[in-house]
């Protein structure tokens, strides 16, 4: 017990990097931020502080990847930073701006995300080197957050007064809730290697999409949003399908196998029929002198 104390106070005499904390600690006050405006009744604001702090969480993921500044401070540090600004900030955000009319239901359904939420990191936490390369598995929870705070931009886009007590709005928690403690698996971003040449159409791509967020934020980020979180669940059902598919054409492969197996050896006890008879034949010829 003593030589861990010993090996943690070692590894923190070494310090800290700077440049990502700092970006993580930034995430840390958009999420307490948008707590204060939701508890205030500034319910956009609240929305846009969420945002704003999705945008810091990845620029310090990449900041320490790009300048080798890893650390198992910062992995800690970064996943508390997760829980407080996409799990409670958009719980407290949902419950303040409608689901308080729901009541029991209405606090529950905004627990449920955040306990989910933790449930999420946690289990990142302990399978991000191996199974959560290429694909997270579940929905990330920054995604959660950001469907829920786009959602509100968007509401408040067309409409001037909240939605109270919605059920519609209790739904779509408790379905993003479930998404994050699910197995689908949702493309990572983190395979794009921004460091190594890319085609010069993937430069156009991204130019198109700016220009596509910037015509009408409010909406196209609650499209694109909603897009990936529908991405995972389309090519989860199709990559079901194939596998029913496969296994389908497996079980007919066996089958058609055995029933093979089973004419040749019924062929080859037809085979030892037929030689048993001609042998009697013959034994029953020499009996009689006739020979064959």
């Amino acid at each position: 017990m003593n030589m861990k104390g010993h090996r943690r106070r070692d590894s923190m005499k070494k310090g800290v990097y700077l440049l990502p904390n700092l970006c993580t600690s930034a995430s840390l006050f958009c999420g307490f931020f948008s707590v204060v405006k939701s508890l205030s009744g500034d319910f956009k604001a609240a929305a846009w502080a969420i945002l704003l702090a999705g945008i810091f969480d990845l620029i310090d993921g990449r900041l320490a990847r790009l300048a080798k500044a890893e650390s198992q401070f910062g992995v800690e540090y970064d996943s508390l930073v997760d829980l407080a600004s996409f799990g409670l900030a958009p719980g407290i955000l949902m419950y303040t701006w409608s689901l308080y009319g729901l009541k029991k239901l209405g606090w529950l359904a905004a627990f449920l995300f955040f306990a989910c939420g933790a449930l999420r990191l946690a289990r990142f936490n302990v399978q991000h080197d191996d199974v959560e390369m290429e694909y997270f598995q579940g929905l990330p929870i920054p995604v959660a957050a950001y469907v829920l705070a786009t959602y509100v931009i968007f509401y408040h886009h067309l409409f001037i007064f909240p939605p109270e007590g919605s059920i519609t709005i209790a739904v779509i928690t408790i379905i993003l809730s479930l998404l994050m403690v699910s197995t689908i698996r949702y493309r990572s971003l983190k395979v794009i290697d921004i460091k190594k040449r890319n085609s010069f159409f993937a430069l156009v791509l991204v130019v198109i999409g700016i220009f596509l967020v910037a015509i009408k934020p409010e909406v196209t980020m609650f499209v694109l949003t909603v897009g990936y979180v529908a991405s995972g669940v389309v090519e989860e059902l199709v990559t079901l399908h194939q596998s029913r598919k496969f296994v389908r054409k497996m079980k007919e492969r066996r089958a058609e196998r055995k029933q093979y197996k089973l004419e040749l050896m019924k062929d080859g006890d037809d085979n030892v029929v037929d030689l048993s008879d001609h042998d009697k034949s013959k034994d029953k010829n020499r009996a009689n002198g006739t020979g064959v």
